[in-house]
């Protein structure tokens, strides 16, 4: 099938459409039915009669906005009606809550009276915190949105006019630092008069673009005085003509720093971009054809051309969706009435910044892991990043409470908490370990120094005060990958080749001489940098170790378990995954260490486990699993986590409820603690699960993790003598500094 046919099957598969409405509140008794409506639901009712701004308490109003078109201009397709046009609101709606988690309901409204239109968005402000205005036809949206800013008392925001405006100041910004230009000396020329235009030509006057800078052609060409005292232009293009010669697009861009394309497919030849100024800047987002496409573009000339389209399969996409949802999300957040000019700049500059930093794994891989570094080829982030919405909301929200745009304030320093918690619990849970680790002075040990990944991950450690990294690895390749990634940070390094490792290798000959290892070969494996670093650890010299990215989980354990060997109160070591998914956190043991372990493995485990729990604030309830309940069978491996479970609930020194043997679903479901078996020491679902043997906890975390939705951190092992950390083969650089920030936390608690 075409594309055409893949997107009807995608839209009409039951249920048709792409959105749905969800409860976010129980509805499972007839309590949560009374609570929820009638009668239940009259408090809050009597609260915002008092008070309307109590709305925003009781109501989802302060993550509602309405994105409202009458389909006049839909992207493409030009003025298709309202009915038509639902497809793409609805679309509109998946993009907000896929990335800033904001709901909303989409408004298509059967009027092209300007008038009309007015009233009807603006008698509607009670239901939203917002508006996003979509795909209405100039000049009308201009007044549309200037007359709704000013009557309503939310944010009104033409997303078709400010949000290119945005993308495409924060490309420009970055474009003209790498061309080494000066906003103030552009000149800038557009190829279209429309909304979009005027809105982004308006816009780069606020970065710093002199308006008598920027020269506008429509299809009957420049934009000058002469045409303006004619009438030929209308009200709100009037302001960019200049005083110049009539003439066409190729006299406009003649000598132009910058080229701003919002208009149709080829109308820009290759003789046009070389006349253009050195290293030139060329914004060519006409869609599905550019003015000018990009290969084109880029052999115009043999200087640097920095080039950008609307297109996903060329660098440097000026995509929407950058924008909205994140200035939204800022402006809900701190109940703005409006989005101003100082919010949009602030969202401008903080894509331009972000785009600037060390690119995360995750979104190297969902582009075709393609080389993503600050330059020509990459200005602006991508969408599928992130970090987009820590960078651009705090900046938006921070730039409304200092304008007076803003009803209420936030805490800044805690806000990126809150919006890590939007993007899932497992975001939320690492937050509260990073920011224990931060700030305090630990040195840990990165075995596999000179590993791209590990590199980056130092990067992030250094930048973010989480912890001092020590590279083991050769000195010159890991300076090279540095250099390469652009990465401003001077690592220390020990590099075995050159330094002197005698005193470690006396070390682990005195550990070790009893176990089968001569001196000479102490001089040998101390150069191997799985046992160099977990002797720079047991002797003090570092405080932590993390390995394990380039080898099998067994072979990287080995080194740390022979030297570092488990803690005074513990004789087994044992592998610990956090899974996180919506609103619960479970931590599953053992997965990657004991195959088949006995009662008194299953008890130590469980306590290790509970501590583990601790370090994220999460108060510890375990549960063993077997495949019985409470003695329902009753074989040899049934008896090993009831055993346990019996010592554990016994010791007075166990300060958490533990039960087992049992299901698993007895153990995560309220309704079976409390009512089949109301004898259980768990009066909530366990968040802590124990195993009965490997095999066991390694399939059920990746079957959670696969098909459950579940967010997996981890392994984190438990029960070493000091902080030691095995990775996973194929890691990402997220992956390596959270372990690294439980790490730090351990060597705190040590």
């Amino acid at each position: 099938m075409g594309l055409d046919e893949d997107a009807l099957a995608y839209h009409s598969s039951d249920p048709a459409g792409k959105i749905e409405i969800s409860t976010t509140k129980p509805t499972n008794t007839q309590r949560d039915l009374s609570l929820a409506y009638s009668p239940g639901v009259a408090a809050p009712c009597r609260e915002i009669a008092d008070d309307p701004e109590r709305a925003f308490a009781y109501t989802a109003r302060g993550n509602l906005v309405g994105v409202v078109s009458d389909g006049t201009a839909v992207l493409g397709l030009g003025d298709i009606g309202p009915e038509a046009s639902k497809p793409v609101m609805e679309g509109k709606g998946v993009l907000f809550k896929r990335f800033a988690d904001i709901d909303v309901f989409d408004v298509e409204l059967d009027t092209e009276d300007t008038d009309s239109m007015i009233q009807s968005i603006a008698a509607m402000e009670p239901t939203f915190g917002g508006i996003n205005l979509e795909d209405i036809a100039a000049p009308e949206c201009f007044e549309v949105e200037r007359r709704l800013s000013e009557q309503m008392d939310i944010p009104v925001f033409h997303d078709d006019q400010h949000g290119t405006a945005i993308i495409t100041g924060a490309a420009l910004l970055n474009a003209a630092e790498i061309a080494e230009k000066e906003l103030s000396d552009l000149e800038v020329t557009f190829a279209g008069a429309g909304a979009a235009a005027i809105a982004t030509a308006r816009f780069y006057v606020s970065l710093g673009v002199p308006s008598e800078n920027i020269t506008m052609s429509d299809i009957d060409g420049i934009l000058t005085t002469r045409r303006a005292e004619a009438g030929e232009l209308n009200q709100y293009n009037r302001q960019f003509a200049r005083d110049v010669p009539d003439g066409d697009l190729a006299d406009a861009m003649e000598g132009a720093d910058v080229f701003v394309g919002l208009s149709v497919g080829g109308i820009v030849d290759q003789e046009m971009v070389r006349s253009m100024a050195d290293n030139p800047i060329i914004f060519a987002m006409a869609n599905p054809e550019p003015e000018i496409g990009y290969e084109a573009a880029k052999q115009a000339r043999e200087d640097t051309v920095i080039m950008a389209t609307g297109r996903s399969d060329y660098p440097n996409q000026v995509n929407n969706v950058l924008g909205f949802p994140f200035i939204f999300r800022g402006a809900l957040d701190v109940r703005a009435t409006e989005i101003n000019e100082e919010m949009k700049v602030a969202a401008a500059e903080a894509l331009a910044e972000l785009a600037r930093q060390d690119v995360p794994d995750a979104v190297v891989k969902a582009y075709g892991d393609q080389p993503l570094q600050f330059g020509p080829d990459y200005i602006i982030p991508k969408p599928l990043d992130t970090r987009v919405l820590f960078e651009v909301t705090p900046a938006v929200a921070e730039a409304a409470m200092e304008t007076g745009a803003a009803r209420i304030s936030i805490d800044s320093d805690r806000y990126v908490e809150k919006l890590e918690a939007r993007l899932g619990k497992s975001r939320e849970m690492m937050r509260i370990v990073l920011n224990k680790a931060k700030n305090i002075d630990k040195r840990i040990v990165l075995a596999e120094g000179g590993d791209e990944k590990m590199i980056r991950a130092a990067a992030q450690l250094v930048d973010e005060g989480i912890a001092e990294p020590v590279l083991l690895g050769d000195r010159d390749r890991i300076g090279t990958i540095s250099e390469t990634l652009g990465l401003s940070f001077d690592p220390e390094i020990v590099d075995p080749d050159e330094s002197d490792l005698e005193r470690y290798a006396d070390r682990l000959y005195e550990l070790r001489k009893r176990k089968g290892i001569t001196r000479s070969e102490a001089g040998e494996l101390i150069e191997e940098s799985n046992y160099l670093g977990s002797i720079m650890v047991e002797t003090g010299d570092a405080d932590a170790m993390l390995t394990g990215l380039t080898h099998h989980y067994p072979s990287a354990l080995r080194p740390p378990l022979q030297v570092i060997g488990t803690a005074a109160d513990a004789d087994y070591a044992a592998g610990v995954y956090m899974l996180t998914f919506k609103n619960r956190v479970v931590f599953c043991a053992d997965t990657t260490v004991n195959q088949d372990p006995n009662a008194d493995v299953l008890e130590e485990v469980t306590r290790h486990t509970a501590e583990l729990a601790r370090s994220f604030n999460v108060e510890p309830r375990a549960a063993l699993l077997s495949y019985s309940n409470f003695a329902s069978v009753d074989n040899e491996g049934t008896r090993k986590p009831r055993e346990a479970a019996r010592r554990l609930r016994e010791d007075p020194t166990v300060d958490f409820p533990v039960d087992g043997e049992m299901q698993a679903d007895t153990a995560v479901v309220e309704e079976m603690l409390r009512g089949t078996y109301d004898f259980a020491e768990l009066d909530e679902p366990a968040n802590v699960l124990v195993f009965p043997n490997l095999e066991a906890g390694n399939i059920a975390y990746k079957l959670l993790q696969r098909l459950g939705g579940a967010t997996a951190v981890g392994p984190m092992l438990v029960g070493m003598d000091k902080p030691v950390h095995v990775l996973q083969r194929g890691d990402e650089v997220k992956d390596i500094v959270n372990l690294a920030g439980v790490a730090v936390v351990d060597a705190q608690q040590e």
